[in-house]
């Protein structure tokens, strides 16, 4: 059977009218069969991309077809996902660890104690401290963010790292 043509959807004047004649009605297909969960304006954008990939293959003619096939599939694919994602979640995370109980225990003693000597230390070495280790800050960052020079924060950030260094054993940072 020959292809149509008269009509090229390649063409953007022949697509923004197959556009406008059909983005409401696939919209509203999709939201009428499967409810607006899925996002059916978005599977509607879908379709339309995916014809537009394929103008060449597919004819004005059979473009409403395509479209409406193509969003269909295209919700299918997404509802099945959904099951998927919520099977995962459903599953119970396994409440034992490889790790042995005076383990567990020496890590938690190990954390109160870092826990107090970080609160035992001036608040500026402190915030520094925190600024730089455990949210990753630049030294000109943290400089900047306490009003001060990036000098003042380097010894404040290597005077708490000495304290902890004297009060925690085997203390290092990456």
């Amino acid at each position: 059977m020959p292809k149509d043509l008269s009509e090229n959807i390649c063409e953007e004047a022949a697509f923004e009218r197959i556009y406008n004649k059909y983005s409401d009605d696939v919209h509203n297909f999709l939201y009428y069969k499967y409810g607006s969960k899925y996002n059916p304006k978005d599977k509607a954008q879908e379709a339309f991309i995916k014809l537009w990939d394929n103008c060449k293959q597919v004819t004005f003619a059979k473009a409403r077809a395509f479209l409406f096939t193509v969003a269909n599939n295209l919700m299918l694919n997404e509802i099945k996902h959904q099951k998927v994602v919520l099977n995962y979640k459903k599953e119970q995370p396994k409440n034992y660890s490889n790790e042995t109980p005076e383990f567990i225990i020496e890590q938690e003693q190990y954390l109160s104690k870092y826990k107090k000597v970080l609160a035992s230390l001036k608040e500026e070495q402190r915030v520094a401290f925190l600024l730089s280790k455990v949210e990753g800050k630049k030294h000109s960052e943290i400089a900047d963010m306490l009003g001060v020079t990036q000098k003042v924060v380097e010894y404040r950030i290597y005077t708490a790292f000495n304290i902890l260094k004297e009060e925690l054993e085997n203390f290092k940072i990456k």
